[in-house]
């Protein structure tokens, strides 16, 4: 069984679902590139993860990292394939032309990078990470830094790595204790150590170029006293060549329960020259911008390994023949209720959350490059409220799809020979790296909806009116559309409840905070695949047309109930989980 990039329903997405040349039809810089161009990316990112990457993904798993004397050694194959990745231009296809990036729209790179994230999760995690510096540093360093170093990140000659928990400090980054002090003119000398580091130490690029969180003396206490810092692992001479190290080491790599060819790295930065990103004291706002697009990224992760997983699952299903069927005959276990269940609970998560993805991309696209300023502002709106969404919700049913791969596989599934035991693996960590889907969970109901008094949400429920008026075309879209109707009409209620009782209830409510977020993905997936049924049309695959209006007739029937249940349990009060002694929890 191999993996095989699901370009069909991808080009629906960019054509018929999206109509990606029209959505950004006003922004100059993409206005050259035509459905064509975007098809042909797909199919030549989908060769590549299929011949290169998937056939080293099962090994890498297996040889995973090696650390020696503060070096790090990748498995086998994995040096030559990324080789090939730079080659083919990969690492630089949203970036800016002026720095050496072919200046593709970060849309279609999302489904690029779905597709590496399914055929080798852990060899994508190394570019994913550049990406995120990148942006970080386009978008807040001085042009003197941004010239110095990202034509050689967007080559992929040097690499990227985000330097931000400590020890003692995860999640909370006000406890960090790193420190740097100024050295002399634009410069600065880091010392401190960072924990699980992705991408911190390895043998793939000449160079990795570390954002990292310190402190300054007499910085204010807490997050208000974090700045960024370009630190590379070795120093660059002026014509840019490869210096000495530049007092930065790995000290370990971490053994995991996943992702083994991914290093995951203590790093140790002692007298390391670093450069101010951004301004003092403001480090996190800077680091959010590589912080935001990798929790996207990694929702992504959990799209990918979720397509996967269906894939290989619904493979074998066609070929194991198991049990009797209504004439008595040995059938495939396809024929069983259950696994069909099973299969499609994979299929119409995955889809849908590929669908919000795309429209994700389309508002990064239009929060960065479009002409019409409230056009920026409102896409900017959007994606700061659906990140956390898109984070812990594709991720979590990431998760929850490779267990049901497993579990269609049986036993076969629980052993390492057919591959499904490594996806489940590789996709847990997704739901706890770049922020726990706990802490986005809360972000999103305290930050995103409750302290903005739903004005955000509100323009996303317009856009979901907006959907529900088009005139439908199939039955199931007809039924999809009413049963969307009833779920929004549940969650606005649960919402009005989170305002009404927020004030007083902080702290406690924020209990309800993963139903509620789980709730909202519900909802969106429940527009996305409305999107999608009312954008088939006669020129497609009558199987893929009756393939879309299966799925979306799967999730419709079961919108009203489950967005109940959650609701539900949204509106339920925590104050006495919150008030009694924690021995007794």
């Amino acid at each position: 069984m191999n993996y095989k990039a699901p370009v069909e329903n991808m080009s629906f997405l960019l054509n018929q679902v999206f109509n990606l040349k029209k959505s950004l039809a006003e922004i100059e810089c993409f206005s050259e590139f035509d459905e064509d161009l975007y098809l042909a990316v797909l199919e030549e990112a989908a060769k590549f993860s299929e011949t290169v990457l998937y056939p080293i993904n099962r090994s890498g798993d297996e040889e995973g990292c090696l650390f020696n004397d503060g070096e790090v050694t990748t498995p086998k194959g994995f040096k030559d394939a990324y080789s090939r990745f730079c080659e083919g231009g990969w690492q630089g296809l949203s970036g800016d032309p002026e720095y050496g990036g072919q200046g593709l729209p970060k849309t279609l790179h999302i489904l690029v990078e779905e597709i590496l994230y399914s055929a080798n999760t852990s060899f994508c995690l190394y570019p994913s990470l550049t990406n995120g510096a990148y942006h970080a540093i386009k978008a807040h360093a001085c042009e003197i830094l941004k010239k110095k170093f990202l034509p050689a990140m967007l080559d992929g000659k040097w690499s990227g790595a985000m330097g931000l928990t400590e020890p003692h400090a995860g999640s909370d980054l006000g406890l960090i204790k790193t420190r740097a002090e100024k050295s002399g003119e634009g410069a600065y000398r880091l010392n401190g150590t960072k924990i699980f580091i992705t991408g911190g130490e390895h043998d793939l690029s000449e160079n990795i170029i570390h954002l990292v969180l310190a402190r300054l003396p007499g910085a204010p206490a807490g997050a208000k006293g974090i700045s960024l810092f370009l630190v590379p692992r070795h120093k660059v001479n002026e014509d840019l060549s490869i210096g000495e190290n530049n007092g930065v080491s790995c000290g370990s790599i971490e053994h995991k329960m996943g992702i083994k060819a991914s290093s995951t790295c203590v790093m140790n930065f002692d007298e390391a020259e670093g450069f101010l990103i951004g301004e003092e004291n403001r480090g996190l706002n800077a680091m959010f911008t590589m912080m935001n697009l990798e929790r996207l990224s990694i929702g992504i992760q959990g799209i990918g390994l979720a397509e996967t997983s269906y894939q290989l699952s619904k493979a074998y299903a066609l070929e194991r023949k198991q049990g009797k069927g209504t004439s008595s005959e040995t059938v495939a276990i396809i024929e069983h209720a259950d696994v069909r269940r099973m299969l499609l609970e994979q299929r119409v998560y995955t889809e849908s959350n590929r669908a919000m993805a795309m429209f994700l991309g389309v508002q990064i696209d239009t929060q960065y490059h479009h002409p019409d300023e409230e056009k920026r502002i409102r896409a900017a709106q959007l994606v700061a409220l659906l990140t956390p969404v898109a984070k812990a919700f594709f991720t979590d049913k990431g998760f929850e799809s490779c267990n049901h791969g497993v579990q269609v596989l049986g036993g076969h599934g629980y052993i390492r020979e057919w591959g499904l035991e490594q996806l489940v693996r590789d996709s847990k960590i997704a739901q706890i790296y770049e922020g726990t889907n706990g802490i986005q969970a809360s972000d999103f109901l305290l930050r995103k909806v409750c302290l903005d008094k739903q004005v955000v949400l509100g323009i996303l429920f317009d856009m979901i009116n907006q959907e529900l008026s088009v005139d439908t075309v199939y039955q199931e879209a007809t039924e999809l559309n009413n049963n969307l109707c009833s779920a929004l009409k549940i969650f606005k209620g649960a919402s009005d409840w989170l305002n009404e009782n927020f004030d007083h209830q902080r702290t406690e409510i924020q209990g309800a905070a993963v139903d509620y977020l789980h709730a909202a993905g519900y909802l969106v997936s429940g527009w996305m695949w409305l999107k999608m049924l009312n954008a088939l049309n006669n020129e497609l695959n009558e199987d893929f047309i009756a393939g879309k209006l299966l799925a979306g007739q799967y999730f419709g029937q079961r919108l009203p109930s489950r967005m109940q249940e959650l609701c539900s349990k949204v509106m339920m009060s925590y104050e006495n989980i919150m008030s009694v002694p924690d021995k007794i929890i």
